[in-house]
């Protein structure tokens, strides 16, 4: 079926754009050159600030403003020195989607690693240019362009064709980059809230989880002796039982798995593991979950992400890999799932499981899990509603954080399409 076109925009190579934008290729915006190697080694805490082309997938999102490795004055001497504007590109990655995933630098200072492709722009805005090489239409014909298997290279002479649409005036060009700036200015700022949170967080835990006679920090109107109890003797947990794939079906009872931990909740939107019903009620109805279980991953690279089962979640089963838990009566509930969810617990398991070529903990493992606990259930809910206040905090500004993160790409959208004018 034919597509009508929209009054006012035409159809070209990267997609529907304004009739007076145009299309053009990178090397008519400025030149490449490349990056010099910088070992793992020669990154240090202080000295000359560099960027490594893995921090392009990890640490920036279409802007440079702050950088996280240095080298000294040797290594810089051998690097190259880029310039305010230029666009870096990761010139290396594990996937075609990824590769050539870039930013542009916003600071005179910086050197920057191997296996980063530099471009240095004129005639056009380079924060514009910046949101728009990250844009789907372009990053499509980087993965086109990008090289290899087991690891994708993309070089100068890939991205040089790569082909952008480009509004007419400078002016619109930074009208773009000035809206789409701001709203990743705002992103920022809450992940630096986030990691302000995170840490007061830390800190908290530490002194309210620690017994006092080791340092930790006492509440006002309470006193008595702490006591090391072994987990055993304050929770009930339960570990999957190891259901087989050819069990699994496509209708019947979902099967919880470790990727459905996310966020601290569960995730089964995409779930398509089932047992039928008829199997379930024969065999596996004691490993049914309930609503505000706290389930945990025992196994793999996600051991100890924790979850809480919450009613929508529900009918849902038991699976190997993942172990439910539920506190004793003379346990908090709230202050378990902290526990379970810090580095107290977690460290335990790792001191246990050390040396295993896939990290996995059970029963046997959780017998040996040891948890200090105030004498009473009033102490600990009194530390608990501390500890899990500001873990309600910490979710509202990530759950606010991915609302501007969906609004910016929405923004981007429009904005890097012409769909919006703002000049």
């Amino acid at each position: 079926m034919e597509l009508e076109m929209k009054k006012g925009f035409k159809q070209t190579e990267v997609g529907l754009i304004p009739e007076d934008w145009e299309v053009k290729r990178f090397e008519e915006f400025g030149r490449f050159f490349k990056g010099k190697g910088i070992r793992k080694d020669e990154v240090k805490l202080e000295g000359n600030p560099c960027v490594r082309y893995g921090e392009l997938y990890t640490r920036y999102d279409n802007i440079i403003k702050q950088t996280y490795s240095f080298i000294n004055d040797l290594t810089a001497n051998e690097s190259i020195k880029i310039k305010y504007g230029d666009l870096l590109f990761a010139g290396s990655g594990e996937t075609r989607e990824e590769i050539g995933k870039s930013a542009v630098i916003l600071r005179d200072d910086t050197y920057v690693g191997g296996d980063i492709v530099v471009f240095r722009p004129n005639k056009i805005d380079s924060v514009f240019l910046g949101f728009m090489s990250n844009s789907v239409p372009v990053s499509k014909q980087k993965s086109t362009n990008g090289q290899g298997d087991a690891v994708v290279h993309i070089y100068s002479g890939g991205i040089s064709k790569v082909k952008i649409p480009l509004p007419p005036t400078l002016a619109e060009q930074k009208a773009i980059a000035t809206a789409l700036s701001d709203v990743d200015d705002l992103i920022s700022s809450l992940d630096a809230l986030i990691a302000k949170k995170k840490a007061i967080k830390q800190g908290a835990m530490q002194q309210l989880l620690t017994p006092p006679s080791k340092g930790g920090k006492r509440l006002d109107g309470f006193d008595g002796e702490w006591v090391e109890t072994p987990l055993d003797e304050v929770a009930w947990y339960q570990e999957g039982p190891g259901l087989r794939k050819w069990q699994f079906t496509g209708r019947g009872i979902k099967v919880i798995n470790i990727t459905n931990l996310v966020d601290g909740y569960l995730d089964l939107e995409k779930t398509q593991r089932h047992i039928s019903w008829d199997e379930f009620n024969k065999m596996y109805q004691h490993f049914e979950i309930d609503e505000n279980d706290i389930v945990v991953a025992s196994s793999g690279n996600s051991y100890c992400k924790t979850a809480v089962v919450r009613q929508k979640d529900l009918p849902l089963v038991m699976n190997t890999s993942v172990i439910r838990f539920k506190p004793k009566e003379n346990l908090d509930y709230k202050l378990l799932l902290i526990f379970l969810k810090s580095t107290f617990f977690k460290d335990q398991i790792d001191f246990l499981i050390t040396g295993g070529a896939q990290p996995n903990f059970g029963p046997a493992h959780l017998k040996k899990i040891i948890f200090n606990l105030p004498p009473t259930i009033e102490e600990q809910s009194a530390i608990a509603e501390i500890l899990y206040d500001i873990d309600m905090e910490l979710e509202e500004l990530e759950i606010k954080k991915e609302k501007y993160e969906h609004i910016k790409q929405g923004m981007m959208q429009e904005l890097l399409t012409g769909k919006t004018r703002l000049v």
